[in-house]
């Protein structure tokens, strides 16, 4: 049995994390190494605003004048991620870093489990964190699961949870 743990908006959790007077105000976030600095991520305040991602700070701030753009902070981000990996090895030894913001967990005691990754995202939200989780048979389903967790899906059957979900779910 597998769970991925999920960290929606990881590069933006990152940089404001420690801010929370902000989560009101339209955000958007830029990557500000790369040649053309576009959206990467946003908050739903921007994106009600009709901020999208992909599309230039200006373009952004045209949406909404508001609209307060931040760049990627590495060093927050690295320690989010490795807070996200402690918190992932309390549940088992096999731990995965699988990409920013996602970890992969593989069970081989599944006693209690469900009440263990509920636990686990009761932590992250202490730590004002949100996170999501799922729980599935393999590593694919349980990453598409955490990705619909409101906070942790659990999937019996891995087929009939795939066959229901649109197909730009799964090209995605």
């Amino acid at each position: 049995m597998f769970a991925t743990i999920y960290l929606p908006n990881f590069y933006l959790q990152a940089v404001l994390r420690h801010h929370p007077e902000l989560n009101s105000k339209p955000i958007a976030l830029i990557d500000d190494r790369e040649k053309k600095a576009v959206i990467i991520q946003l908050n739903s305040v921007a994106e009600q605003n009709g901020v999208r991602c992909g599309m230039t700070p200006s373009q952004g701030l045209a949406r909404s004048l508001d609209l307060l753009v931040k760049t990627r902070q590495l060093g927050q981000e690295k320690l989010l991620q490795e807070i996200m990996l402690d918190f992932a090895a309390t549940l088992a030894p096999y731990v995965e870093a699988t990409a920013p913001g996602i970890a992969t967990i593989y069970f081989t005691d599944f006693k209690n489990l469900r009440a263990k990754i509920f636990g686990v995202i009761d932590q992250f939200h202490a730590a004002e964190i949100i996170a999501q989780a799922g729980i599935a048979s393999t590593p694919d389903a349980s990453f598409i699961a955490a990705h619909r967790g409101e906070p942790v899906l659990e999937i019996e059957d891995v087929n009939q949870f795939l066959a229901a979900l649109p197909i730009e779910t799964l090209l995605g």
